[in-house]
């Protein structure tokens, strides 16, 4: 990279042409085709000026923050998506100035409201420039302006000879800090490939966390060195729904998953779910049994039958060793802890458990995070809850939410994306709703449940659970186009909250969907392009 800097730079002092490609000095720009208000999720502000039209030629370049590796990251990541449709060099170029074309990527200068996630991007005839106080909001404003530029911009063969993009000012920022999706491994295994191809399409949206549900009745898929046998036994072969989803990560390949999804700015959060849905463990290992005898292997959808033995030292210890591994490979701040549908668990024995587990996860380094159960066992106030109830009231919750615990909301008659869009999809449950587009969008987190407003809300997520799911193509087709919506939702303001402009943005989506190979779902609500 020295080198090309060095050329470029000493190629501009001396006068001389940088050998790229030739723009016919007559060719005038075309009408760009998007519009500064086309972004999903929709953004704060914009400010549109017809006259700042700027063209993506052969001369621009990639100008990045002098010194800032993290910003130099973010430029190198846009040229590479840049360059396949384009054909441009794009060089990336950590400097104060060029005299020419430039995409800008500057930390610091932004507008003061943008925060530690948001952006400024303004572009003009000369260039455009996004400005930010962080590389997670530069690489935030990267992706609006991705959905700006002509949808063959996703194409890896090149479609045109302009790439224009509508001149203006987006001023931008979330709703809410966290925006989340969740993928079950537990009842089908998803490999390194899928989920790191599932991150890609996230990123996209904004979304900045993914929550990797590992364990389940039905199958164990992460690697813990203390009790070797949960992965090979537990996640191995006749493991999954119907004996079909075997396959664990490794710690090496949950790693490269962390960083990966790092990368792009989203932060995995495992969970290990417990003292319920622990069969596959249980059936592993004998003495996680009370009698000391292990179960089958469960490869139905049944929920509610599994439970680790409450008054038995092993079981700590046996929490206390995937904790602590678990926890030293997560980097993120977050370990969720389960504790759903923990129906042979009686009331006093699962606050007695989570009262046990709780002080472990913060002994370890992390903050513990848990569906809405957790919340009968009055955890501490950093404890974070998951509501993935299908009402309207929660006591627990709210209760929760008056002593100062944050809520994420998954409400599962509007959020969960296993769930068909109607009674005729090929994928899928129904049991807590059809969910339609518009009933994924039709809801507003801060008003969901009595007693947890806007201030305890910490944000929102998509759970994508897998009884159901195969391929890299189910997910698609389960998450798109539902997953965009949820994100609008813990992004955008709720003063631009807008069933029509959304659908009509949406609709938009579907030439780069099909550029990227995306199975997305034709919904007859949407106009799609």
């Amino acid at each position: 990279m020295r080198r090309t800097v060095t050329r470029l730079l000493a190629m501009t002092a001396l006068g001389l042409p940088l050998i790229l490609p030739a723009t016919p000095a007559t060719a005038a720009p075309p009408a760009p085709a998007r519009q500064l208000a086309d972004v999903i999720p929709a953004p704060v502000e914009t400010r549109p000026d017809a006259h700042g039209t700027f063209q993506i030629s052969p001369r621009t370049v990639i100008r990045t923050t002098p010194g800032s590796v993290a910003a130099w990251q973010v430029g190198r990541q846009l040229a590479e998506t840049l360059r396949p449709a384009t054909g441009y060099p794009l060089p990336v170029l950590p400097v104060r100035s060029t005299p020419l074309p430039e995409i800008a990527l500057l930390i610091g200068g932004a507008d003061a409201r943008v925060g530690q996630q948001g952006y400024q991007l303004d572009v003009t005839r000369r260039g455009v420039t996004i400005r930010a106080n962080t590389p997670a909001g530069l690489f935030a404003g990267t992706q609006s302006l991705r959905q700006l530029l002509p949808a063959d911009i996703e194409s890896p063969r090149r479609q045109r000879t302009t790439w224009t993009v509508p001149g203006g000012r987006i001023v931008d920022y979330p709703r809410f800090a966290y925006r989340g999706a969740m993928l079950d491994l537990a009842r089908h295994f998803h490999t390194v490939d899928e989920i790191t191809a599932y991150v890609d399409l996230l990123s996209q949206y904004k979304i900045n966390y993914l929550h990797l549900h590992l364990t389940d009745d039905q199958g164990w898929r992460i690697q813990i060195d203390s009790w070797p046998r949960l992965t090979t036994v537990g996640g191995g072969p006749g493991t999954g729904v119907d004996g079909v989803g075997p396959g664990y990560l490794t710690k090496a390949d949950y790693k490269a998953v962390v960083a990966y999804a790092a990368a792009r700015h989203i932060t995995i959060i495992p969970e290990i779910d417990m003292p319920g849905h622990t069969n596959a463990a249980q059936s592993t290992y004998p003495e996680l049994n009370c009698d000391g005898v292990a179960p089958p292997p469960r490869t139905d959808i049944a929920v509610g039958y599994s439970s680790l033995c409450i008054n038995d030292e092993r079981t700590y210890r046996f929490v206390e060793d995937v904790i602590r591994e678990l926890a030293a490979i997560t980097p993120g701040p977050f370990l969720h802890i389960g504790g759903d549908e923990a129906h042979a668990t009686s009331d006093e024995d699962y606050r007695t458990f989570m009262q046990r587990v709780l002080p472990l996860v913060a002994k370890y380094g992390k903050r513990a995070y848990g569906w809405n159960e957790i919340m009968q066992a009055d955890p501490p106030t950093d404890a974070v809850a998951q509501f993935w109830g299908t009402g309207t009231t929660n006591t627990d919750l709210a209760e929760a939410a008056a002593r100062g615990n944050k809520v994420i909301m998954s409400p599962a008659n509007k959020a969960y994306l296993d769930m068909k869009y109607d009674r005729n999809t090929r994928l899928g449950l129904s049991w807590a709703a059809y969910i339609e587009v518009s009933d994924a969008y039709g809801w507003d987190p801060a008003t969901r449940v009595t007693g947890v407003g806007e201030n305890a809300i910490l944000g929102v997520e998509a759970p994508l659970w897998s009884e159901t799911l195969r391929t890299l193509d189910d997910i698609e087709h389960m998450a798109f186009p539902r997953l965009p919506a949820i994100a609008e939702l813990g992004w955008s303001t709720a003063a631009s909250h807008d069933w029509e402009s959304f659908r009509t943005r949406l609709g938009e989506q579907a030439p780069r969907w099909r550029l990227q190979q995306v199975d997305f779902y034709p919904s007859p609500q949407v106009p799609w392009r």
